[in-house]
């Protein structure tokens, strides 16, 4: 319980960061969301004049997108990308910190185990997400209530929020695995950034060329909102993989978490 209430406080002001930075991208897009509504014919041909491969990349529906709720799905698609690195980061950074302030000797030398002390801080990050995610839906909740008077579906828009939310955990059991599989990480951030980079032009690419094998490259591909907006539910099968990915990281974070020789001072 120590370890994790120690960890909760330590990534707390982080965590506080990236709550704020989510809900202040909803504020952001969602403020122009009156604009796009008041000419919805210029705006429509313009978009009409992208490109289709351009708007499959970027998840842009035309006759969904001047909806309120196929705005917001659209603009999920940053919003992801921004869950994504706060996860992964959180991930690879609890359980790889003590190797690199080379404190561990600090650490495993308490009366705790390894698994007590893995457990610990798997719950401290989940625990950020979490709250990450409560404020976050609500926020958005509210604000998409503020910027229109336009009815719509409540159920379908908590739907797309918590998308945010999935996406995060499968993120956050690869920082995980990552954290203990490699060896040293010199810079969690490089290394986030380039998985969530990575695998966020996979998504691009797959949504740009039509390519449904790509799709179960990239955890990015199984929350769709596009998906979500037809059928008002997930994609089960996609949903299933992406939780297989979660329990598959966890178990190997704990097996090697368990018997890594952890270097100290």
């Amino acid at each position: 319980m120590n370890i994790y209430v120690h960890e909760l406080k330590s990534y707390s002001k982080t965590t506080l960061l990236w709550t704020v930075t989510l809900v202040l991208a909803v504020v952001l897009f969602m403020s122009i969301y009156p604009a796009f509504t008041k000419d919805v014919a210029s705006f429509k041909t313009m978009l009409e004049g992208v490109p289709e491969a351009v708007r499959h990349a970027i998840g842009l529906e035309v006759d969904q997108f001047f909806s309120l709720v196929g705005f917001y799905s659209y603009i999920l698609l940053y919003l992801k990308m921004l869950g994504a690195i706060q996860a992964i980061s959180l991930g690879i950074g609890i359980l790889s910190k003590e190797v690199r302030d080379k404190t561990a000797d600090f650490l495993l030398t308490k009366p705790v185990s390894r698994v007590d002390i893995l457990l610990a801080k798997m719950m401290a990050a989940f625990t950020c997400i979490l709250v990450t995610n409560v404020i976050y839906v609500m926020a958005s909740l509210l604000i998409v209530s503020l910027v229109t008077t336009e009815p719509f579906h409540r159920q379908t828009l908590i739907l797309l929020s918590l998308t945010v939310f999935l996406l995060q955990l499968v993120f956050l059991a690869l920082g995980f695995m990552i954290a203990v599989v490699v060896q040293k990480i010199k810079s969690v951030l490089s290394v986030s950034l380039g998985t969530v980079f990575l695998l966020f032009f996979i998504s691009l690419f797959g949504s740009a060329t039509g390519d449904g094998l790509l799709r179960y490259l990239t955890p990015f591909q199984y929350v769709e909102p596009a998906y979500i907006l037809r059928n008002q539910t997930y994609e089960w099968g996609f949903l299933l993989l992406g939780s297989l990915i979660l329990i598959v990281s966890i178990a190997v974070s704990y097996i090697v978490y368990r018997k890594k020789d952890i270097p100290s001072v």
